[in-house]
């Protein structure tokens, strides 16, 4: 009955209400862990990292943690650190949650920020708000 029972009401493709829970659990606990400086390293303490989201598998053995340096700067640094102390913060993360399982973290850098940007960019384009003035008009 394990896995079967698991999944039988989650028809999408997208994440399992489990698996946004645990993400955002995690999130926050990795994001108090960097806030405070609980890891024993001066370089990543130095850094102000955010965690923008957590992306946890369908079995909760990954958690994919989205991060960004501070200003978007130093990011290969902040990348190589996190994962030197995956296992201190994996630790830290799984002492504060209530799971069987701390899931395996791996570090991206979160390039919704930079997507964002770009965005803004476009909407201050003279031409693209041209376009979309004259398009409210034609409806």
């Amino acid at each position: 009955m394990g896995a079967m029972a698991k999944n039988r009401f989650h028809q999408g493709e997208g994440p399992t209400q489990r698996q946004l829970r645990v993400g955002e659990l995690i999130r926050r606990r990795l994001s108090d862990v960097l806030m405070h400086g609980d890891v024993h390293d001066p370089d990543l303490n130095r850094m102000s990292i955010t965690v923008g989201e957590v992306r946890v598998s369908p079995d909760l053995k990954i958690a994919t943690a989205y991060v960004l340096p501070l200003g978007g700067e130093h990011r290969e640094e902040a990348i190589k650190a996190l994962a030197r102390h995956k296992g201190e913060l994996r630790h830290l993360v799984g002492k504060a949650m209530n799971l069987k399982f701390t899931p395996d973290l791996r570090f991206v850098i979160d390039e919704t920020f930079d997507q964002l940007d770009e965005t803004r960019r476009l909407f201050a384009d003279e031409q693209v708000r041209h376009d979309i003035e004259h398009d409210d008009e034609d409806e």
